[in-house]
Protein backbone atom coordinates (compact mmCIF):
# COMPACT_ATOMS: atom_id res chain seq x y z
CA UNK A 1 0.00 0.00 0.00
CA UNK A 2 1.30 3.45 -0.99
CA UNK A 3 2.56 5.62 1.85
CA UNK A 4 -0.21 8.07 1.32
CA UNK A 5 -2.61 5.76 2.44
CA UNK A 6 -1.14 4.12 5.25
CA UNK A 7 -0.74 7.58 6.74
CA UNK A 8 -4.34 8.65 6.06
CA UNK A 9 -5.69 5.86 7.60
CA UNK A 10 -3.59 5.63 11.01
CA UNK A 11 -3.37 9.60 11.76
CA UNK A 12 -1.99 10.78 14.98
CA UNK A 13 -4.65 12.19 17.17
CA UNK A 14 -2.21 15.30 17.56
CA UNK A 15 -1.35 15.72 14.22
CA UNK A 16 -3.63 18.75 12.38
CA UNK A 17 -5.22 18.04 8.78
CA UNK A 18 -3.08 20.96 7.72
CA UNK A 19 -0.21 19.15 7.93
CA UNK A 20 -1.27 16.26 6.14
CA UNK A 21 0.78 14.21 4.10
CA UNK A 22 1.10 16.41 0.79
CA UNK A 23 0.22 14.03 -2.71
CA UNK A 24 3.62 12.88 -4.34
CA UNK A 25 3.08 12.13 -8.02
CA UNK A 26 6.14 11.54 -9.76
CA UNK A 27 8.56 12.94 -7.49
CA UNK A 28 6.53 16.09 -6.93
CA UNK A 29 4.68 16.84 -3.93
CA UNK A 30 1.55 19.05 -4.29
CA UNK A 31 -0.89 20.25 -1.47
CA UNK A 32 -3.94 20.66 -3.13
CA UNK A 33 -5.40 16.94 -4.57
CA UNK A 34 -7.70 19.01 -7.16
CA UNK A 35 -6.33 18.56 -10.79
CA UNK A 36 -8.46 20.60 -12.90
CA UNK A 37 -9.35 20.50 -16.94
CA UNK A 38 -8.55 23.29 -19.79
CA UNK A 39 -11.28 22.86 -21.74
CA UNK A 40 -14.93 24.16 -21.91
CA UNK A 41 -14.49 27.53 -21.05
CA UNK A 42 -16.17 30.23 -22.30
CA UNK A 43 -12.64 31.73 -23.14
CA UNK A 44 -9.19 32.23 -21.69
CA UNK A 45 -9.87 34.38 -18.75
CA UNK A 46 -12.52 32.58 -17.43
CA UNK A 47 -10.14 29.67 -17.20
CA UNK A 48 -6.90 31.58 -15.79
CA UNK A 49 -9.98 33.13 -13.14
CA UNK A 50 -11.70 29.41 -12.60
CA UNK A 51 -8.13 27.60 -12.35
CA UNK A 52 -6.99 30.28 -9.68
CA UNK A 53 -9.98 29.90 -7.62
CA UNK A 54 -9.35 26.53 -7.52
CA UNK A 55 -6.23 26.30 -5.89
CA UNK A 56 -4.96 23.54 -7.83
CA UNK A 57 -1.72 23.18 -9.03
CA UNK A 58 -1.99 20.56 -11.55
CA UNK A 59 -3.70 21.17 -14.76
CA UNK A 60 -5.04 18.65 -17.87
CA UNK A 61 -4.64 19.76 -21.30
CA UNK A 62 -5.94 17.78 -23.73
CA UNK A 63 -3.76 18.10 -26.84
CA UNK A 64 -5.69 17.15 -29.49
CA UNK A 65 -8.11 20.51 -29.29
CA UNK A 66 -5.75 22.88 -27.33
CA UNK A 67 -2.96 24.96 -28.75
CA UNK A 68 -0.09 24.96 -26.15
CA UNK A 69 2.23 26.36 -28.89
CA UNK A 70 1.67 23.74 -31.93
CA UNK A 71 -0.17 26.42 -33.71
CA UNK A 72 1.92 29.54 -33.38
CA UNK A 73 -0.72 31.85 -35.26
CA UNK A 74 -3.04 30.79 -32.27
CA UNK A 75 -3.86 32.00 -29.07
CA UNK A 76 -1.71 29.92 -26.30
CA UNK A 77 -3.12 28.15 -23.30
CA UNK A 78 0.01 28.53 -21.29
CA UNK A 79 0.14 32.17 -22.19
CA UNK A 80 -2.57 32.45 -19.10
CA UNK A 81 -2.11 28.82 -17.60
CA UNK A 82 1.71 29.31 -16.97
CA UNK A 83 4.16 26.27 -16.53
CA UNK A 84 6.07 28.43 -13.93
CA UNK A 85 3.13 28.45 -11.57
CA UNK A 86 1.27 24.79 -12.97
CA UNK A 87 1.98 21.69 -13.54
CA UNK A 88 0.93 21.04 -17.17
CA UNK A 89 -0.59 17.28 -17.40
CA UNK A 90 -1.22 16.52 -21.21
CA UNK A 91 -3.74 13.88 -22.29
CA UNK A 92 -4.79 11.68 -25.17
CA UNK A 93 -8.44 13.19 -24.86
CA UNK A 94 -10.00 11.66 -28.35
CA UNK A 95 -7.69 9.12 -28.72
CA UNK A 96 -9.03 5.69 -29.91
CA UNK A 97 -6.23 3.94 -30.89
CA UNK A 98 -3.03 2.82 -29.00
CA UNK A 99 -1.29 4.35 -32.14
CA UNK A 100 -3.16 7.88 -31.39
CA UNK A 101 -2.46 8.24 -27.96
CA UNK A 102 1.02 7.06 -28.23
CA UNK A 103 1.82 9.93 -30.47
CA UNK A 104 0.22 12.47 -29.31
CA UNK A 105 2.27 12.01 -25.69
CA UNK A 106 5.39 11.76 -27.93
CA UNK A 107 3.91 15.76 -29.43
CA UNK A 108 3.30 16.83 -25.99
CA UNK A 109 6.82 16.28 -24.40
CA UNK A 110 8.46 17.89 -27.37
CA UNK A 111 6.12 21.00 -26.65
CA UNK A 112 7.03 20.57 -23.12
CA UNK A 113 10.49 20.43 -23.23
CA UNK A 114 10.98 17.01 -22.73
CA UNK A 115 8.91 16.30 -19.83
CA UNK A 116 7.34 12.92 -19.24
CA UNK A 117 4.32 13.34 -17.37
CA UNK A 118 1.30 12.44 -19.24
CA UNK A 119 -2.34 11.24 -18.78
CA UNK A 120 -3.16 8.63 -20.42
CA UNK A 121 -6.65 7.87 -22.20
CA UNK A 122 -7.68 5.23 -24.57
CA UNK A 123 -11.59 5.48 -25.65
CA UNK A 124 -13.72 2.94 -26.91
CA UNK A 125 -17.18 4.23 -27.43
CA UNK A 126 -18.17 7.43 -28.41
CA UNK A 127 -21.03 7.53 -26.84
CA UNK A 128 -20.00 6.73 -23.23
CA UNK A 129 -16.50 7.61 -23.26
CA UNK A 130 -15.86 4.79 -21.73
CA UNK A 131 -11.83 3.51 -21.72
CA UNK A 132 -10.83 0.95 -24.26
CA UNK A 133 -9.16 -1.15 -21.06
CA UNK A 134 -7.23 -4.03 -23.71
CA UNK A 135 -5.99 -0.89 -25.44
CA UNK A 136 -5.08 1.45 -22.38
CA UNK A 137 -2.97 -1.64 -21.10
CA UNK A 138 -0.65 -1.96 -24.33
CA UNK A 139 -0.48 2.23 -24.82
CA UNK A 140 0.38 2.22 -20.72
CA UNK A 141 3.11 -0.99 -21.36
CA UNK A 142 4.53 1.35 -24.31
CA UNK A 143 4.73 4.75 -22.99
CA UNK A 144 6.15 3.38 -19.91
CA UNK A 145 9.08 1.06 -21.59
CA UNK A 146 9.33 4.75 -23.59
CA UNK A 147 10.07 6.54 -20.21
CA UNK A 148 6.87 8.36 -19.64
CA UNK A 149 5.49 9.01 -16.37
CA UNK A 150 1.74 7.77 -16.66
CA UNK A 151 -1.57 9.28 -15.48
CA UNK A 152 -4.02 6.66 -16.80
CA UNK A 153 -7.98 6.59 -17.06
CA UNK A 154 -9.67 3.45 -16.80
CA UNK A 155 -12.70 1.91 -15.20
CA UNK A 156 -13.70 1.49 -11.76
CA UNK A 157 -12.54 -2.38 -11.89
CA UNK A 158 -10.31 -3.09 -9.16
CA UNK A 159 -8.36 -5.60 -10.78
CA UNK A 160 -7.27 -3.44 -14.07
CA UNK A 161 -6.47 -0.19 -11.46
CA UNK A 162 -4.11 -2.95 -10.24
CA UNK A 163 -2.44 -4.24 -13.42
CA UNK A 164 -1.79 -0.76 -14.76
CA UNK A 165 -0.17 0.25 -11.39
CA UNK A 166 1.95 -3.07 -12.16
CA UNK A 167 2.72 -1.88 -15.17
CA UNK A 168 4.84 1.39 -13.62
CA UNK A 169 1.84 3.65 -13.95
CA UNK A 170 2.22 6.44 -11.73
CA UNK A 171 -1.23 7.08 -10.64
CA UNK A 172 -4.52 5.58 -11.94
CA UNK A 173 -7.68 7.16 -12.34
CA UNK A 174 -10.63 5.31 -12.06
CA UNK A 175 -14.44 6.99 -13.55
CA UNK A 176 -16.87 7.41 -11.05
CA UNK A 177 -18.96 8.18 -13.76
CA UNK A 178 -19.16 8.41 -17.62
CA UNK A 179 -17.05 11.76 -18.48
CA UNK A 180 -19.21 15.09 -17.99
CA UNK A 181 -22.61 13.06 -17.11
CA UNK A 182 -22.10 15.35 -13.51
CA UNK A 183 -24.09 11.63 -11.67
CA UNK A 184 -20.81 11.85 -8.80
CA UNK A 185 -19.57 8.62 -7.77
CA UNK A 186 -22.03 5.47 -8.89
CA UNK A 187 -20.33 2.81 -7.61
CA UNK A 188 -18.58 3.68 -3.85
CA UNK A 189 -17.46 0.22 -3.20
CA UNK A 190 -15.11 -0.26 -6.00
CA UNK A 191 -13.40 3.06 -5.45
CA UNK A 192 -13.02 1.69 -2.09
CA UNK A 193 -11.65 -1.32 -2.83
CA UNK A 194 -9.21 -0.02 -5.23
CA UNK A 195 -7.81 3.20 -2.65
CA UNK A 196 -8.03 0.00 0.04
CA UNK A 197 -5.06 -2.40 -2.62
CA UNK A 198 -3.62 0.67 -4.18
CA UNK A 199 0.26 1.05 -4.39
CA UNK A 200 -0.05 4.04 -6.65
CA UNK A 201 -1.92 7.38 -5.66
CA UNK A 202 -5.59 6.40 -7.02
CA UNK A 203 -7.26 10.47 -8.59
CA UNK A 204 -10.86 9.82 -9.55
CA UNK A 205 -11.36 10.85 -12.69
CA UNK A 206 -14.94 11.75 -14.65
CA UNK A 207 -18.08 12.27 -13.45
CA UNK A 208 -18.06 14.96 -10.60
CA UNK A 209 -21.21 17.35 -10.61
CA UNK A 210 -20.82 19.10 -7.49
CA UNK A 211 -18.97 19.74 -4.42
CA UNK A 212 -20.12 17.33 -2.42
CA UNK A 213 -19.24 14.78 -5.07
CA UNK A 214 -15.65 15.74 -4.11
CA UNK A 215 -16.16 15.42 -1.13
CA UNK A 216 -17.46 11.95 -0.86
CA UNK A 217 -14.24 10.86 -3.19
CA UNK A 218 -11.98 12.27 -0.68
CA UNK A 219 -13.74 10.75 2.15
CA UNK A 220 -13.61 7.38 0.76
CA UNK A 221 -9.72 7.84 0.64
CA UNK A 222 -9.21 8.78 -2.79
CA UNK A 223 -5.95 10.67 -3.26
CA UNK A 224 -7.37 13.45 -5.31
CA UNK A 225 -10.03 14.26 -7.74
CA UNK A 226 -9.75 15.51 -11.37
CA UNK A 227 -12.58 17.58 -13.14
CA UNK A 228 -13.68 19.31 -15.66
CA UNK A 229 -17.24 20.07 -16.80
CA UNK A 230 -18.13 20.14 -13.22
CA UNK A 231 -16.36 23.62 -12.86
CA UNK A 232 -16.20 24.77 -16.78
CA UNK A 233 -20.01 24.37 -17.25
CA UNK A 234 -21.48 25.56 -14.17
CA UNK A 235 -23.16 28.75 -13.99
CA UNK A 236 -20.88 30.37 -12.38
CA UNK A 237 -17.20 28.29 -12.79
CA UNK A 238 -15.23 30.60 -10.88
CA UNK A 239 -17.33 30.08 -7.70
CA UNK A 240 -17.86 26.75 -8.24
CA UNK A 241 -13.98 26.21 -8.75
CA UNK A 242 -13.81 27.72 -5.19
CA UNK A 243 -16.54 25.43 -3.87
CA UNK A 244 -14.24 22.47 -5.58
CA UNK A 245 -11.43 23.61 -3.44
CA UNK A 246 -13.35 23.87 -0.09
CA UNK A 247 -15.13 20.41 -1.11
CA UNK A 248 -11.67 18.61 -1.34
CA UNK A 249 -9.89 20.07 2.06
CA UNK A 250 -13.36 18.80 4.05
CA UNK A 251 -13.88 15.84 2.33
CA UNK A 252 -9.66 14.86 3.21
CA UNK A 253 -10.01 16.24 6.62
CA UNK A 254 -13.51 13.88 7.29
CA UNK A 255 -11.28 10.95 5.72
CA UNK A 256 -8.56 11.90 8.12
CA UNK A 257 -10.57 12.32 11.23
CA UNK A 258 -12.83 9.72 10.89
CA UNK A 259 -16.22 9.25 10.52
CA UNK A 260 -18.34 7.78 13.58
CA UNK A 261 -19.47 4.19 12.46
CA UNK A 262 -23.24 3.81 10.66
CA UNK A 263 -26.19 2.78 13.27
CA UNK A 264 -29.66 1.31 12.66
CA UNK A 265 -31.20 3.40 15.73
CA UNK A 266 -31.18 6.58 17.47
CA UNK A 267 -27.53 6.74 20.08
CA UNK A 268 -28.13 9.75 23.01
CA UNK A 269 -25.42 12.37 22.14
CA UNK A 270 -25.46 13.19 26.06
CA UNK A 271 -24.31 11.09 28.54
CA UNK A 272 -27.41 9.93 31.25
CA UNK A 273 -24.98 8.86 33.80
CA UNK A 274 -25.72 11.09 37.19
CA UNK A 275 -28.83 12.28 36.01
CA UNK A 276 -31.55 13.65 38.67
CA UNK A 277 -33.98 10.74 38.80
Amino acid sequence: MSDTHSSAQEPSASTPASQDQALTIAGVAYQSRLITGSGKYRDFEETRLATAASGTEMVTVAIRRTNIGQNPDEPNLLDVISPDQYTILPNTAGCYTVKDAVRTCRLARELLDGRNLVKLEVLGDEKTLYPDIPATLKAAEELVKDGFDVMVYTSDDPIIARTLAEIGCVAVMPLAAPIGSGLGIQNRYNILTIVEEAKVPIIVDAGVGTASDAAIAMELGCDGVLMNSAIACAQNPVLMAEAMKHAMLAGRQAYLAGRIPRKRFASASSPIDGLIG
